[in-house]
């Protein structure tokens, strides 16, 4: 399995437009996020989790050429406002590409891409093939995936597992039942906002408690705002077995 962290800001990115922060203002690329992504390659499929507005980028920079599937986490706009550039895949693979979401989830991409659904297209438009995506394993090709439900305040959203690793991002509140379906994982990856209590996000201090409860070889946060302070200086307050990610960042399990 390859992981690839293709960003892992919050909803504004960092830097945040007009402001004059320290982390903004940083010349340390691991300050620099674009809205969080993930790839993922596993047993030759390839898939990303979101695809928010810097999707473009985020593929040009890891220079993808075939993509098999997105896994929508949920719907707002930092997590699926950059889905009209699978055009290329189309265009590339010659067919449309798999778009798993919840029900709740594909009413908000056929409200906003309403010219992808419509009955007769306009020339060019991206190609969506919507896929029912429940609170149960399903397979994409011989992979096995297990949606893992959080919630984002009040907002039900999906993490994923893939064997011993898995991605839970705009979470603040986890289930012990949902829980359960995390044990036993080399990495864990969890979003962890800022220092201080968020409506709708995991503080760093709710973060590191979950690691602590769910036990996981190795931990990583992302979806990290400009008010977390500099990564160099937030890694210092880290567990050794916990680390902030940075766009880029990339392991092989």
């Amino acid at each position: 399995m390859h992981i690839e962290f293709l960003g892992t800001g919050t909803s504004q990115g960092v830097p945040v437009v007009a402001c004059d922060c320290p982390v903004c203002l940083s010349a340390n690329q691991k300050d620099n996020r674009l809205r969080s992504a993930l790839y993922v390659e596993i047993d030759g499929l390839k898939l990303v989790i979101d695809a928010g507005p810097d999707f473009r980028q985020q593929m040009l920079r890891i220079r993808q050429r075939t993509l098999d599937a997105i896994l929508l986490t949920h719907e707002h706009t930092d997590h699926i406002f950059g889905l009209d550039d699978i055009r290329a895949f189309n265009w590339v693979q010659r067919h449309a590409t798999d778009i798993y979401a919840e029900e709740r989830v594909q009413r908000t991409v056929k409200r906003v891409y309403d010219y992808v659904f419509e009955v007769h297209k306009y020339p060019g438009i991206p190609q969506m093939n919507l896929k029912l995506l429940e609170n149960k394993p399903f397979k994409i090709k011989s992979t096995e995936i297990i949606p893992i439900r959080g919630y984002h305040h009040r907002l039900p959203v999906f993490g994923f597992r893939f064997d011993r690793f898995a991605y839970l991002t705009d979470i603040n509140s986890i289930e012990q039942s949902e829980k359960e379906k995390l044990g036993e994982l080399d990495i864990l990856v969890v979003n962890a906002l800022r220092m201080e209590k968020h409506i709708s996000h995991y503080s760093l201090e709710e973060a590191l408690q979950l690691i602590g409860e769910l036990k996981p070889k190795r931990a990583y946060l992302t979806h990290i705002s400009h008010l977390m302070g500099r990564h160099d200086d937030v890694e210092k307050l880290l567990p050794a077995n916990v680390h902030l990610a940075y766009d880029g960042l990339s392991f092989d399990l």
